[in-house]
This record gives C-alpha cells, structure tokens and sequence, in this order.
C-alpha cells in the first residue's frame, strides 16, 4: 500500500469518525453522567467493534449482508431496539450524576457493552466499509496491508472518542455541566430514540 493510497484511506476514516450518530451520543452520555474513564472505555470498546465490522469487510463476509436482505432487516431492526433501549434509559433518569472524573456509579462492564455493542448492533457500518475498502481492497492486497488498514480505521476510531471523552471530562467543563445532569440524560435518551426511528424507517 503506497503512502498515497494510505492517505486517502485515512482522510475517508477521519470523515467516517467526526459523523454524528448513535456513537458520539453514547460516548458523550458515559462521559457526562460518569466521568473520564468510562468515556474513554466506551470509546475503546466501540473501536473494536468497529474492528470486527472492518475483518468481516475485509474478508468478504459483509456481502451476507447486501445480498440477503432479511439477514440485514433483521440486524437492523435489533440495533434499533437496543438504540430505543438505551434512550428510554437516558429519558427516565432523574439526573442528579456528579461529574467526577473517576466516578465509577455505572459498572465497567456496562460501559463496556455498550461501547461494543453500538457499534456491532449497526449494521450500516458494514456499508460504509464496503464502500470505503472497495477503493482499496484488490486481487493482489497482501496480509500486511490488511492489517494496516484493519490499524488505520481502529486507531483513528478510538482516537476520536477517546479525545471528546478526555475534552469533555475536564474539570472545568464537567463543574458547568453539573447541574444539568438531568436534562443531558434527556436529550441524549431523545437522540438516541431518535436515532433508532431513523433506523427503522429508512430500512
């Protein structure tokens, strides 16, 4: 894989990640309502089920998903329900989470879940791959250069997250954002409901 070709291929990577979408709502939620190191777990999280979305391009096995369409309804409309899910979490809380930055009230393993399960619950990222790795994937691409491109997309992924989950952990910022614990649970349950209606209409 030439430097150029590798560009290109980070250039589309970095557009990919700074999308909003149910992602960036998650990431933001754990940050806000829990503190820096869960942020940074859900981001870590996400990344690697990216990773899996990214091997299963890589090696072909996302064509399942285009060509059987009950397959791709039926993954599509079980990341919806789990989209709704944490939403309606989100809208029924009561606030009141002091944004600490090592504060651990939600469980690791939470977190966790939902990092990874965001991210492997969507199949639209299957598209994307398939369209972003059809401009790089050819008959003669070597193991090496799967694997760089497998690192090319994890890195700048979790990268992304991990920066807006640091930025919006500071003290500074978290000690405004206090007192409207509430109403970020809320807007962020709204998104996320939001997100999931999406989902499933334009399915």
């Amino acid at each position: 894989m030439t430097l150029a070709t590798w560009l290109s291929l980070v250039a589309i990577c970095c557009l990919g990640a700074v999308s909003p979408g149910p992602s960036l709502a998650v990431v933001l939620r754990h940050t806000l309502c829990n503190g820096r190191i869960h942020g940074i777990l859900v981001s870590i999280t996400h990344a690697l089920g990216l990773a899996v979305w990214a091997v299963l391009t890589i090696w072909g096995l996302a064509v399942l998903v285009t060509e059987i369409p009950v397959l791709y309804k039926l993954i599509t409309y079980i990341g919806a329900v789990y989209l709704a899910w944490m939403g309606v979490k989100a809208i029924r809380s009561k606030g009141g989470n002091h944004f600490r930055i090592d504060n651990t009230s939600a469980p690791l393993i939470e977190v966790a879940r939902d990092g990874i399960m965001v991210s492997l619950l969507n199949p639209k990222l299957a598209i994307f791959f398939i369209a972003l790795f059809s401009q790089f994937v050819t008959v003669d691409l070597t193991l090496a250069d799967q694997l760089i491109m497998l690192g090319t997309v994890v890195s700048i992924d979790s990268f992304w997250y991990i920066t807006v989950a640091i930025v919006l952990s500071h003290s500074r910022i978290i000690d405004k954002l206090q007192q409207q614990s509430a109403m970020i649970d809320k807007i962020s349950g709204i998104v996320l409901v939001g997100l999931a209606l999406r989902v499933v209409t334009l399915s």
